[in-house]
């Protein structure tokens, strides 16, 4: 009975809104709080059959129905399976089937109401422990276990925080909602004095209390996690000897933080778009996406990239409404919240060494396919040519682009982040396009030069000419320089989960790249030349088109080429988006080859029926 009058107190009061805001969020709060408390305890009232928690359960019922109501237009989607919910409390049956629902619904309206549900700063424990001693210790006790001669005059009494099934179905999340504004009708009174700050680390600190001294570093876990999980849960994931340093030692929140900077981003841009502020809510999405987003994009990339690609879409779609559908911007901008927290939730986690292993191999044979062709490419051909002066200059060209990547990967994340980033990566991949069009009409032009060959060893005697050969050298920096940039950050956020993954991952996957360079420079020694320059050409016009998607989509995510969404697929690796912008530009380029063979073939036509009449 007194864990059941427990659970009343700390589940059903109003819960506080985590967001420090007023209002409707308030009543978002206390409808989840509600619906939590049916999910946990409303099948043990149907078992008992006790008409005291079944009265209770109906009361309950009957509130989440109110609440929905009293959210308006924004609760009606849920109205309806709230109210089946309360129908059935009030016949008191399906008790399975009203739990699974009440977990669907707190789950979508935590999605929808853009509700945070963890602290925007890591809780202090010792503070924690200075508020209790002042505020709780009198009918709590100094040690957490409610023995104090007050108790008995207390009805319910006091909860004891080092009764494990007291503790069993609690959270902080929820410790904090009734801190935040206690219980009417009990002895629990609110703080409504204590900062948010506060709050939060008396919360984390009462269920340290049970806990024994932690004597190891705990595996790595999310605040959203750790604030929103009950002990079971914890020692489900981790393990029952990691409950004590979970609870005890407090994480850092280097790459959470960065996603709660993005969170309220998002949260201003809404506000900006109801005050009919549409220019600002636009630039808040934009500061949301490159101050929170993109600094941790390379660690969140490698643990989750489909996670990531969802969060960049839904980003480039709240920009888009917020442009031209401010009424769509609420939904979408809810949905990226909800993102956003999905993201928080896995920030913490780690990746085993085997795992970041492979990831990093993958990273590396993706990231280095593309620059891989090209330097083969033009390392076959320059042997075919003969031309080893221009063959050093290639390859100096692609480890100058190494030493680029490896000094991001030591200071990149502190000195290129967001904006900057996009913005160097979206030039490179620009000027890297332009250069391999200049390399596809160079070789364009030798392959129709029969006398090329005799030419280039006879009197050039290994020398392409000077304006070739800064073009090749800057041709093999351009290829390698992006991928190996973005590919030194995303190795960069691998290595805080596993730096010996990282360097094992390392060496497979430049073994691999190295074993494909020579691959396709000994291919490309067995073509016949005229087949290797055409080849070539489709190869490097090609990646071209590729670049110029992925050059014009990192500068759309900086707010300096706009956005025309259009019906299509995101295929990252082909630098292929949903987007007229990028789409446009990179047909025009695919075609242009072709429109140039049909014209030179048109032209060439009529010569050869003039020729052949000569004759």
């Amino acid at each position: 009975m007194r864990a059941a009058l427990l659970l009343l107190v700390l589940l059903a009061a109003p819960p506080a809104l985590a967001d420090g805001g007023e209002g409707e969020p308030r009543t978002w709060h206390r409808l989840i709080g509600i619906l939590q408390y049916l999910q946990a305890d409303y099948p043990a009232a149907v078992e008992s059959q006790s008409a005291f928690e079944l009265a209770e359960q109906k009361s309950f019922a009957a509130e989440a129905l109110q609440a929905t109501r009293e959210l308006g237009p924004a609760g009606a989607p849920f109205l309806a399976r709230v109210a089946s919910v309360a129908e059935r409390v009030n016949r008191s049956v399906a008790p399975q089937e009203v739990s699974a629902l009440c977990g669907t619904l707190v789950a979508e309206l935590v999605a929808t109401g853009g509700l945070a549900r963890s602290p925007r700063q890591a809780p202090d424990l010792v503070d924690g422990a200075r508020i209790y001693a002042e505020a709780c210790a009198a009918c709590h006790a100094e040690n957490g276990s409610a023995q104090v001669a007050i108790a008995k005059d207390m009805e319910p009494a006091p909860a004891s925080f080092l009764d494990a099934e007291t503790m069993r179905g609690l959270s902080p999340y929820k410790a904090f909602n009734t801190i935040s504004f206690g219980v009417p009708g009990t002895a629990m009174p609110g703080y409504p004095g204590l900062t948010e700050v506060e709050r939060w680390s008396l919360a984390f600190f009462v269920f340290t209390m049970r806990q024994p001294a932690c004597d190891h570093t705990p595996p790595r876990a999310s605040l959203e996690r750790l604030a929103t999980a009950t002990d079971a849960e914890l020692v489900r994931d981790f393990g029952e000897k990691e409950l004590a340093c979970l609870r005890r030692k407090i994480p850092d929140m280097d790459d959470e933080q960065s996603l709660l900077t993005a969170r309220q981003g998002v949260n201003d841009a809404l506000r900006y778009a109801e005050q009919g502020k549409l220019g600002a809510a636009r630039q808040s999405l934009t500061d949301a996406y490159l101050n929170g987003l993109e600094p941790v994009e390379p660690l969140l990339r490698g643990r989750s990239p489909a996670l990531i690609q969802q969060l960049e879409e839904s980003f480039m779609r709240a920009r888009v409404a917020a442009e031209r559908d401010p009424a769509a911007l609420r939904a979408e901008g809810k949905k990226l919240i909800g993102l956003l927290d999905l993201a928080r939730q896995s920030s913490g986690s780690t990746t085993g060494t085997l795992s970041v292993m492979w990831l990093t191999m993958l990273i590396l044979l993706r990231e280095g396919f593309e620059a891989t062709i090209i330097v083969g490419a033009i390392l076959a051909m320059l042997h075919k040519l003969g031309a080893r002066a221009q063959a050093r200059l290639v390859h100096l060209g692609w480890m100058s682009a190494l030493v680029v990547g490896a000094a991001a990967f030591f200071f990149g994340r502190h000195l290129m982040q967001g904006a900057h980033r996009e913005l160097l990566e979206g030039c490179a991949a620009l000027f890297s396009v332009v250069m391999l069009l200049y390399a596809a009409l160079w070789l364009n032009a030798r392959s129709q030069l029969s006398r090329f060959m005799g030419e280039l060893r006879e009197k050039m005697k290994g020398s392409l000419g000077g304006g070739s050969t800064a073009g090749l050298f800057t041709i093999a920096f351009t290829a390698v320089l992006r991928e190996s940039f973005e590919t030194a950050l995303f190795l960069q956020g691998l290595t805080l989960d596993s730096p010996r993954g990282v360097a094992w991952g390392t060496v497979g996957g430049v073994v691999l790249l190295l074993g494909f360079v020579i691959f396709v420079k000994k291919v490309g020694f067995r073509l016949p030349m005229k087949t290797l320059f055409k080849a070539s050409t489709v190869l490097l016009v090609v990646t071209a088109v590729i670049l110029l998607g992925k050059g014009l989509h990192a500068l759309q995510e900086v707010g300096y080429v706009p956005l025309e969404p259009v019906p299509f697929i995101t295929l990252d690796f082909l630098g292929l988006y949903p987007d007229a912008v990028s789409l446009l530009p990179q047909l025009l380029l695919a075609l242009a080859p072709l429109v140039y063979w049909l014209l030179r073939r048109n032209r060439g036509a009529p010569r050869a029926t003039a020729a052949a009449s000569g004759r």
